[in-house]
């Protein structure tokens, strides 16, 4: 599948994985130490919702539209209230018209000690980007595969952070080229926080993913350091487009797989398609 931010903007599932990273960088506040976001395909940074593009699909109706109305409990509701007041700040009007992607959801987190790269190598999308971010001194655009940058900015110097692997999927070997990206980053820096996002549409393909990647997080032993996360709308079929998508994290803050239970419980009325959502919320052996 071919999975451009443009078109996608808002959707269920970039509403689950701005979600996971502002609870994961929130957790990292918790100390004073600097962290650095590294975000490996970082996309255009704003989305125009009237857009031709996003209206086409019109996916973020189904999305944040919904998530935005929604009725939450009180603990819910602090848990994701980071995450949707960075998006009402870009809202500051009723309507929803424009939605952050994960560069300024990112931004919008960091402390004055704190850095974020996000690298974007099509170079239409990473002037958008930068306009997005208006040459902020902690914000670094770089004109970088999302592939290489995997191994040539970690370790930080920072040795705290987050490594966001957020790829289109444009090509058939995406899987592969995930899990061995990992590979290669995580030898580096076995110590980082680990997003890697992926749509769900053959289940070999995703089982095999988080095999490969929890076989490496899991490697000295113990506990598992690999969570897996998958908010499905509606039930998988041939002619579906997407309606599932999930996260591996590996090195998870050890709070999140509970208050991600939480968050997801009470997303899946208003999530769900035609019904109410399904979700996973798992720690992956090996």
């Amino acid at each position: 599948m071919n999975y451009r931010h443009a078109f996608h903007a808002g959707n269920f599932a970039d509403v689950i994985k701005h979600i996971v990273l502002a609870r994961i960088l929130t957790y990292l506040h918790e100390k004073p130490a600097a962290f650095r976001v590294i975000d490996t395909h970082a996309g255009a940074g704003l989305y125009d919702l009237t857009s031709s593009e996003a209206e086409r699909g019109g996916e973020w109706r189904t999305g944040i539209a919904r998530l935005m109305q929604a009725r939450l409990s009180e603990p819910v509701m602090a848990l994701v209230a980071p995450y949707l007041n960075i998006v009402r700040a870009f809202n500051p009007q009723r309507d929803l018209t424009a939605y952050p992607g994960s560069p300024l959801v990112a931004r919008a987190l960091l402390r004055p000690q704190d850095s974020l790269v996000a690298c974007e190598i099509e170079s239409g999308v990473r002037k958008q980007l930068i306009g997005a971010l208006r040459r902020d001194i902690q914000a670094r655009v770089v004109d970088l595969d999302g592939w290489t940058a995997l191994t040539a900015f970690v370790p930080p110097n920072e040795r705290r952070g987050v490594v966001l692997i957020d790829p289109p999927f444009e090509k058939r070997d995406e899987f592969i080229r995930l899990a061995e990206g990992f590979r290669a980053a995580h030898a580096r820096w076995p110590t980082g926080i680990y997003m890697l996002w992926y749509p769900v549409k053959e289940r070999r393909a995703t089982d095999t993913l988080a095999d490969d990647v929890a076989q490496v997080a899991n490697a000295g032993g113990g506990e598992s350091k690999c969570l897996r996360v998958e908010f499905s709308v509606a039930p998988q079929t041939p002619e579906a487009g997407l309606v599932s998508a999930g996260l591996l994290i590996v090195n998870p803050p050890w709070t999140l797989a509970a208050e991600l239970k939480a968050i997801l419980h009470e997303l899946e009325k208003p999530l769900g398609l035609g019904g109410a959502a399904r979700f996973r919320v798992e720690a992956v052996r090996t």
